[in-house]
């Protein structure tokens, strides 16, 4: 079989290796497609703190199973299958207290261990999720949006929240979704206009270019002078972590999925003043997946519209690239194997 590696920051490989040997307890599958994450362009350019080199990326991915040991869940070859990629001790604090999604040496594939980019993967039966009838494009897409689902879910955001989501990429659009799913009213930030305006398809209340106009009037104007509910962080950055703060209500809550490297500097004295409650977000739980399926198996929400590109894995090194250059057209990018059958429900199958 073929796998990308990264072998160092901007360089990537195709390299052959004999297909892996399913052990005890785990199924071969043959993986379908993969979805390229902020993380994986990060690993690629070096900007990811917690990848080392080699480095085989990706842990958004649909498969079909090729062989699977008996199991009570009823999955069986030629099933399509996702499935939960952060990879647990079971032994920590976190894990011993059910908060496996932040396990202290939590090891996340495509990042602190090889991923999905490659023709066949090996994968604990347990971890693996059955399609339920969504096809082969929409279960890679279930694991970015069971990031903003988490992130969401942590807040107990509430029917009628005013809610501002910073940064209108694939996890703040996802973000988008999994709150107006909640009742909210949901209003994106973002400097890309191109980026603004798929939120506005996508359902948003309002949107703001904070490069064009006052983010902090135009608060004032939205909320009543009272600030947001729930400010929910998507990029990543210092700046928009600061503006989260600012532009949330008295006794709101800010939530911080964006990974970044940078430092940030304020006076913390803010945070008690408006008492805000700020809320960490890490990976998510299998529930999370399961969720995410059934909700789009019954036909509650199409996000496929989020897929901009699809490369074959050939092209892998081009589509990381086109993402480095991205100046906001692109949202998810997805790598198809040459085994990937055309995309459909699997009841249309």
């Amino acid at each position: 079989m073929k796998q990308i590696v990264i072998t160092k920051p901007g360089e990537i490989k195709i390299e052959e290796v004999p297909i892996p040997e399913a052990k005890a307890g785990e199924a071969l599958l043959q993986v379908q497609y993969c979805g390229i994450c902020g993380a994986d362009v990060a690993s690629y350019t070096g900007n990811q703190p917690f990848t080392t080199y080699p480095r085989i990326p990706g842990h958004e991915f649909s498969a079909r199973i090729v062989t699977i040991p008996e199991n009570t869940r009823g999955l069986k070859p030629g099933d399509l299958v996702t499935a939960n990629p952060y990879f647990n001790c079971g032994t920590c604090y976190s894990c011993r207290r059910g908060y496996v999604n932040c396990c202290e040496d939590n090891q996340t594939m495509g990042v602190q261990r090889d991923g999905s980019f490659r023709q066949y993967i090996t994968m604990p039966v347990d971890r693996i999720l059955p399609a339920k009838g969504l096809g082969a494009k929409e279960l890679a897409l279930i694991e970015p949006f069971s990031i903003s689902y988490h992130a969401v879910s942590r807040c107990e955001m509430q029917s009628g929240s005013k809610v501002l989501v910073i940064g209108a990429g694939p996890i703040g659009l996802f973000a988008l979704i999994a709150a107006k799913q909640k009742g909210a009213f949901v209003y994106v930030s973002d400097v890309l206009d191109g980026r603004l305006e798929r939120a506005t398809r996508l359902g948003a209340s309002g949107t703001v270019n904070p490069g064009k106009e006052d983010i902090a009037a135009w608060t004032r104007k939205i909320t009543d002078s009272n600030g947001f509910d729930i400010c929910i962080e998507a990029c990543g950055h210092p700046e928009t972590f600061l503006t989260c703060i600012e532009q949330a209500a008295f006794a709101g809550k800010v939530v911080l999925i964006g990974n970044g490297k940078k430092e940030t500097t304020f006076v913390h004295s803010i945070l008690l003043k408006k008492e805000l409650n700020v809320y960490g977000s890490r990976n998510s739980y299998t529930r999370d997946f399961e969720v995410l399926i059934d909700w789009m198996a019954e036909g509650n929400m199409d996000v496929t519209s989020l897929i901009s590109a699809e490369y074959p894995f050939e092209q892998t090194g081009e589509a990381m690239e086109a993402l480095v250059q991205n100046d906001g057209s692109l949202e998810k990018v997805l790598i198809r194997f040459d085994n990937a059958e055309e995309d459909q429900r699997e009841d249309e199958i």
